[in-house]
């Protein structure tokens, strides 16, 4: 039986572009980035992670970066034009993307939002990001994700 499709995949297939579906587990209850690479057994610098974020002016923005690394918040503000950002509270997620903590994929949310990917997506063949829901991830081209979600790149790590 085939999954139920989730936004984020909805929206690849009307745009035409191939990506595709990697399953994990979750009944562990590990669903931070790195252990979720571990268990598809995908390098973490390929495996993105989806971070949403206010500015000051109360604007929200999605930074994408690789899961075993930390968001800079200085320069996520200064790469959209903040002065500054903050991660919004858990209890956010949902209401403002339409999905939910370890499921948010940056693709297919409620609304798009100015959306930044780090840098390092620039080299990638393909990369990996949520496919809307836990225990599923999307793999696509970067050339083809970034253009949909009419994401930027930038650099975005701490360190």
């Amino acid at each position: 039986m085939a999954e139920a499709k989730t936004n984020a995949m909805r929206m690849l297939d009307r745009a035409k572009i191939p990506y595709q579906v990697h399953t994990y587990t979750h009944e562990d209850g590990k669903i931070d980035g790195v252990s979720v690479a571990q268990k598809m057994g995908q390098d973490p610098a390929r495996v993105f992670k989806t971070l949403v974020t206010k500015g000051a002016s109360g604007g929200h923005y999605v930074f994408v970066i690789p899961v075993a690394e930390e968001l800079d918040l200085k320069k996520a503000a200064k790469s959209v034009g903040e002065k500054s950002v903050s991660m919004i509270h858990v209890a956010e997620i949902n209401p403002v993307t339409g999905y939910i903590r370890g499921g948010c994929s940056p693709v297919g949310m409620k609304k798009l939002f100015p959306t930044v990917f780090d840098r390092s997506v620039e080299g990638l063949p393909t990369v990996m990001v949520s496919g809307g829901r836990i225990g599923c991830q999307i793999e696509a081209a970067p050339g083809d994700l970034l253009p949909l979600v009419h994401a930027k790149t930038a650099d975005l790590l701490l360190g």
